[in-house]
């Protein structure tokens, strides 16, 4: 079976990382796990079980994916999980750089691990989890970027906020 892991903190996941995984389900893997991050790096708006939550209820249309948290060496999980790939998102040439360190040291962990990289659809290209955040904050309409389920949760927290 051809299983890929997407992996990331997905605070929060938006219709991105949807288009992104949809078409790498739909197209190349016959299982996609959307695997996320429980991450000490970046302070987080959502908690994990939040995020597998929303990940999950942005995907429910989707049959052949599973949302899961992991925690350490991502080679470990996606061996755990009988994944040989991990698939990435580059959206701008910036991202190349960490993604490419990212994949060779992954590749030094775990020689049967290989990274795929997709390049989101257009009107995908300018989106990231950090700019939603920074819209919601705001006060500006996420619709258009996020699931509803996302929206909700996401107006919620920025409400407790203020």
């Amino acid at each position: 079976m051809n299983i890929a892991v997407y992996p990331g903190t997905f605070d929060p996941f938006t219709n991105g990382h949807k288009d992104l995984v949809q078409r790498a389900a739909t197209n190349i893997f016959n299982k996609v796990y959307i695997c996320v991050a429980e991450s000490s790096k970046k302070e987080m708006v959502f908690s994990l079980s939040e995020r597998i939550d929303l990940a999950k209820k942005a995907t429910k249309d989707i049959s052949n994916i599973e949302v899961c948290g992991f925690n350490g060496l991502l080679v470990d999980f996606a061996d755990k999980l009988e994944a040989k790939v991990i698939l990435r998102g580059l959206r701008v040439v910036s991202d190349f750089e960490y993604e490419f360190q990212m994949s060779s040291m992954n590749k030094k962990l775990n020689k049967n691990i290989e990274s795929i990289f997709l390049t989101p659809s257009e009107s995908y290209s300018f989106l990231s989890s950090s700019l939603v955040k920074e819209i919601a904050n705001l006060g500006g309409d996420i619709s258009s970027f996020v699931s509803n389920d996302v929206k909700i949760a996401l107006e919620k927290k920025c409400k407790k906020k203020s």
